[in-house]
């Protein structure tokens, strides 16, 4: 009992709450405590119970003992299993709000900071603001929308007036170039010339194929003036 009062502190110098860090750490050196005391217990319950297999019938006495204490061991090693289970729900607890503290910490921050910094800044002035941004937007569109209207650069100008010397000009162009081409000569029809011989005649047979045709030339002249002779011959007589 003066052990855990030395762990956890005891009369007035306890009034402090500790923090969660020290309370988990005290929870761990606890815990170690109950470790080391439950694997003796262990031990002993061993030891008992190779004391019941030595004696068993034969000496009832020493066995019922060992019996009887090793019960009592193992009722001890109960609770500290019961005790280890609850500290680590505290421990997991202590965790827990701690890492819940530490998180309402920082949000806590986070909101001091925000509200800061909206500290110079008005709902009311923030519409005004915004107002005043719109209405300048609509000045400087009304601005560039004044600027890109030519009103004074022809705008009364009739545009059939302007279609109408458009296709003048262009008429003018097209008698320009007509006459500078003028009429372009007839063409005349194609004479039709005939097909080249499919085949290749030789040197010599094209020799014998001219000489041939001269000699048919010379007859028919030959015969063309006979027949003339005779019928002058017959006119004259």
């Amino acid at each position: 009992m003066a052990f855990f009062s030395k762990i956890f502190g005891g009369g007035k110098a306890a009034e402090k709450a500790p923090t969660t860090s020290d309370a988990i750490q005290k929870l761990l050196e606890v815990e170690e405590i109950l470790n080391k005391k439950q694997a003796y217990i262990e031990k002993k319950v061993e030891e008992e119970l190779a004391t019941i297999k030595a004696n068993g019938t034969k000496n009832k006495r020493v066995a019922l003992a060992a019996l009887k204490r090793k019960k009592r061991l193992e009722k001890q090693l109960e609770q500290i299993d019961g005790t280890l289970t609850t500290i680590e729900f505290q421990k997991e607890a202590l965790e827990n709000a701690g890492t819940n503290a530490e998180v309402m910490k920082v949000m806590s921050y986070a909101a001091k900071a925000m509200k800061s910094a909206h500290n110079n800044m008005d709902i009311d002035q923030v519409e005004d603001l915004m107002d005043e941004v719109k209405e300048q937007q609509q000045i400087a569109d009304e601005i560039s929308s004044a600027i890109s209207n030519p009103v004074a650069f022809g705008q009364d100008v009739d545009e059939d007036e302007l279609m109408k010397e458009l296709e003048d000009i262009e008429q003018e162009e097209l008698d320009k170039v007509l006459l500078e081409t003028g009429p372009s000569p007839a063409k005349e029809p194609l004479v039709e010339l005939p097909a080249a011989p499919s085949s290749t005649l030789s040197p010599a047979r094209t020799a014998e194929a001219a000489a041939a045709s001269s000699s048919s030339s010379r007859t028919k002249a030959s015969k063309e003036e006979e027949d003339e002779l005779a019928e002058l011959a017959k006119w004259a007589n």
